[in-house]
């Protein structure tokens, strides 16, 4: 059957045991309910709190922004799909989920890359940080990874509308680029090669440049006097160290493997690690590392305690 004339796809899931089903549902709204919350909160304290209005800051609100679209795109999906046990999926809501999750996915790494940057400044560059990281570049470095993922990404997905299909089944609870690829009677190989190539750029190229800043950083920081400055400076870029290498291993675990065709089955455990749990732990991760982080919240509720009690 050609695309054109598919009008649904099926989504199987993770499990077709009811009782399971139910534990999914509860686990996977908790995790969505803590990513939104976790990530609201750290996108509110930036533009409230006026010790959180640096580079730093900045990139973690985008990266928050970026968190909270990414889980929004699959998982009310999915919690509806076991909810009402429709599993089905329009070809144009496939399409917009397929390319808006590695959309966000993509950009997420792009922006990790340049808040590594935005550390090797603070910490090999502190007396120029204000100077480099002003608020005109930091605009023009978020703007660049969104216009980089963009080219990286049309052209693929311009190719992949035009495949053919001939089963409407996806063994797995979102529309990836893997199970999409696995039901298609068109010829994959290309697409394959450019999906792996694309992938391969933008892992590798973030990915060098992480080491290449952190590799400085470690450099800077062993050059330290005192040992009070060494874990100062390893606190400061600690957070982000954490998520770049929960990010990386599990992307790395999930997408870089053989041909979809010849694949048995999707890891489907790693992809919801990515698209629900992941989300949840990176607010929680900053914020239980980052001093100035806990000190806004404290300040927030501090100050609705005090409205709360003026107003009793």
């Amino acid at each position: 059957m050609r695309n054109q004339t598919v009008t649904t796809f099926i989504l199987l899931g993770l499990t077709d045991d009811p009782k399971l089903q139910i534990l999914l549902f509860i686990f996977l709204l908790i995790t969505y309910m803590l990513s939104l919350l976790g990530n609201l909160a750290i996108i509110i304290l930036t533009f409230v709190d006026a010790h959180l209005k640096t580079a730093m800051y900045y990139f973690l609100q985008n990266f928050s922004f970026l968190e909270i679209s990414f889980t929004s795109a699959c998982i009310p999906k999915f919690l509806y799909s076991i909810a009402t046990g429709d599993r089905t999926i329009t070809y144009n809501a496939c399409v917009s989920q397929l390319f808006l999750t590695d959309l966000f996915a993509i950009v997420e790494f792009f922006l990790l890359a340049t808040m590594s940057y935005d550390r090797y400044v603070a910490i090999c560059r502190p007396l120029h940080y204000m100077t480099i990281m002003n608020p005109m570049v930091c605009k023009k470095l978020i703007s660049g990874c969104w216009i980089i993922t963009l080219l990286l990404m049309i052209p693929p997905f311009c190719y992949l509308l035009t495949m053919e299909f001939c089963d409407s089944e996806m063994d797995h609870f979102l529309c990836d680029v893997n199970p999409f690829l696995k039901i298609s009677c068109s010829d994959t190989e290309f697409i394959e090669k450019m999906v792996l190539f694309c992938c391969a750029f933008f892992l590798l190229v973030t990915l060098m440049f992480v080491v290449w800043s952190y590799g400085s950083i470690i450099r800077t920081i062993l050059g330290f006097p005192s040992a009070r400055q060494k874990k100062k400076a390893f606190s400061t870029c600690s957070s982000h160290l954490i998520v770049v290498s929960i990010s990386y291993g599990s992307c790395i675990f999930t997408y870089v493997k053989p041909s979809a065709k010849d694949e048995t089955a999707t890891n489907k455990v790693s992809a919801l690690f990515i698209t629900s749990i992941s989300p949840m732990l990176n607010p929680f991760i900053y914020t239980l590392r980052n001093k100035q982080v806990k000190n806004a919240l404290n300040d927030i509720f501090k100050k609705l305690l005090l409205l709360r009690y003026h107003r009793g």
